[in-house]
């Protein structure tokens, strides 16, 4: 789902489609996918429908994901209309495709936080999005530091953070990346991933390169450990 149609496109809105549905008695499903509850134009993105948008312009079902943007358990959620929603509840098939109470407490602890208007300071999708340009760049830094400490040489670079996910396509926002000019980054970048726990990096201008903005902060120590055991050791 996560692609962007670029060009000469066109799209019939749904409160447009809603209209035309209620003219001949047809009920419209709208598959939002990203499951947003928050605007992501509030923190520099393009616009993502969300939920409330679309039960507010009247669709009858809208099916969305409870992990991408949403940020909780992978699973698949519907919600609108009773009169469409108690038949589905009802299908033989609601009880094979049903989530597990493990999944289920995932999915309360998540909402919870959007209850609460704590969701870009408990989820950690949020969280990374959220963060200003000047705390990754203060992190991106203590990282340097850090490595400086062992001898290992990085730089701290300007860099895009791509949003990914299966939503937001194309989108990307400022960050500071941590550099580091290595003779074989590729073999580097293996060995991170590798190691326990793995870290993930990638490799821009034959430099290894790791994004503040994908690490939280209480992850940081286990990724300098990681980076000091294989490039430093």
């Amino acid at each position: 789902s996560n692609f962007r149609i670029v060009g000469f496109t066109a799209e019939v809105e749904l409160p447009e489609l809603v209209e035309i549905g209620q003219a001949h008695g047809i009920p419209v499903m709208a598959d939002l996918g990203s499951g947003a509850l928050l605007d992501t134009a509030d923190f520099g993105l393009a616009h993502e429908p969300t939920v409330q948008e679309s039960v507010a312009a009247g669709a009858a079902v809208v099916c969305f994901s409870g992990d991408k943007l949403l940020g909780g358990p992978q699973a698949g959620i519907i919600v609108g209309q009773a009169r469409y929603v108690e038949p589905m509840k009802r299908h033989p098939l609601a009880r094979a495709l049903r989530a597990d109470k493990l999944c289920l407490a995932g999915l309360q602890a998540t909402l919870m936080h959007y209850l609460r208007d704590e969701a870009t300071e408990q989820i950690p999708v949020w969280r990374m999005i959220a963060t200003p340009v000047e705390e990754l760049d203060r992190r991106a830094r203590r990282w340097r530091r850090a490595l400086a400490r062992a001898g290992v040489r990085a730089e701290v670079v300007d860099g895009r953070s791509t949003v990914g996910g299966g939503s937001l396509p194309g989108e990307t926002l400022p960050t500071r990346l941590l550099a580091l000019p290595l003779p074989d980054p590729q073999r580097v970048a293996e060995a991170l991933r590798r190691h326990d726990p793995p870290v993930v990096a990638r490799i821009e201008e034959d430099r290894l390169v790791l994004d503040p903005r994908t690490v939280l902060p209480e992850e940081e120590r286990a990724l300098l450990q990681a980076l000091l055991e294989v490039v430093a050791g």
